[in-house]
């Protein structure tokens, strides 16, 4: 998108793991992924003639393709197969530019051989999503596999009933060629094979832009794929740098304070200019005294408060609810009656 999030940045893809590296750049261009080949020739009726070009430019979250690759990881453990995943993708969409930020799993079932997706649970899942997300819209779909084929066809004609022209995101969990992300992109077209009507697939280049919390995810993911001895990544070093800043910078001012209070006791002598660079640090305080920080400062503290305590709350409900329970499970045993129940349950509530 052409006002893209402040922080984004460009990145490119480890040719060991396909694992996205941040590339620090800041006004760099983007590097563009180009979309996989085709080389099986089965699939040539589900994809239209090389000279068709996208009409939409794509920018892509990591965050998407990191929760595609965990969603297949999962099922394919859980379920010991090898077996499809099916989810949505969300986003924003200004004009002819659509920026992928997020996705989440659909439901589906497979009726003679046909991919059904569950409407319902999408309808709950959207509900859902644009209570969090209010400025993002359903923008396309996400499977694995290698290339589009007569199935995506199914599922995406399914999907057009939400958006009249969603785009497709497919992860090829077992990639030939680890030079490049294995990740492609398509939009359908309407063109006509053999006289009639059909819908087929469309390439579409797309570039990878990230936030400040993805490139942290992300470098984490680089770190813990890419290393062997265990070492902690670039972020957590630069935490821990700050970490012991502040320590020695505490330790100092705490020096400062006991040589002060020694001064006024009369256990030392007074230096003036000891005193006089002491006086020209507390001069700094007063800049956090202002009415605007601690506005802000309270404010933190009471959603903060406010947090535990719901925490509380909630374990709390959640303790009392299994008590009433087991009392509600032991005394029906015990042959009690409806309304010496609803008593005793008054009495704990």
């Amino acid at each position: 998108m052409s006002d893209q999030k402040q922080g984004s940045s460009e990145m490119e893809v480890d040719d060991s793991n396909n694992v996205a590296a941040v590339v620090t750049g800041g006004e760099a261009p983007m590097e563009v992924a180009q979309p996989l080949a085709n080389p099986n020739n089965t699939t040539c009726r589900v994809m239209a003639s090389s000279g068709t070009v996208g009409s939409v430019s794509v920018s892509l979250h990591p965050l998407v393709i990191m929760n595609v690759s965990e969603h297949w990881t999962r099922i394919r453990a859980q379920e010991r197969g090898e077996k499809l995943v099916y989810g949505a993708v969300i986003g924003k969409q200004k004009g002819r530019h659509i920026e992928i930020m997020n996705s989440f799993e659909l439901v589906f079932s497979i009726i003679g051989g046909d991919v059904i997706i569950d409407r319902d649970y999408y309808n709950t899942k959207e509900e859902h999503f644009k209570q969090v997300f209010s400025d993002m819209d359903f923008l396309g779909w996400y499977t694995t596999g290698d290339v589009p084929n007569e199935r995506d066809i199914s599922v995406h004609k399914q999907l057009c009933i939400i958006n009249e022209s969603p785009v497709l995101l497919k992860l090829d969990p077992r990639p030939k060629n680890t030079e490049q992300l294995s990740v492609s992109m398509y939009e359908s077209v309407i063109d006509l094979v053999a006289g009639e009507a059909t819908m087929l697939f469309v390439p579409l280049t797309y570039t990878l832009a990230t936030e400040e919390a993805e490139r942290i995810g992300v470098d984490h993911v680089a770190r813990m794929c890419t290393n062997d001895q265990g070492e902690s990544s670039l972020v957590a070093e630069h935490l821990m740098a700050q970490h012991s800043a502040i320590k020695m910078l505490h330790s100092r001012v705490k020096l400062v304070l006991s040589y002060l209070q020694a001064v006024e006791s009369g256990e030392l002598k007074s230096n003036h200019e000891i005193m006089r660079a002491a006086r020209s640090l507390a001069h700094h305080l007063p800049v956090l005294n202002s009415d605007k920080f601690k506005a802000d400062f309270y404010n933190q503290c009471n959603d903060f408060g406010l947090m535990t305590y719901l925490g509380i709350i909630t374990k709390g409900c959640n303790d009392i609810n299994q008590f009433v329970n087991k009392f509600n499970i032991l005394y029906d045993r015990s042959g009690m009656g409806p309304t010496h129940m609803r008593r005793m349950r008054s009495l704990f509530f």
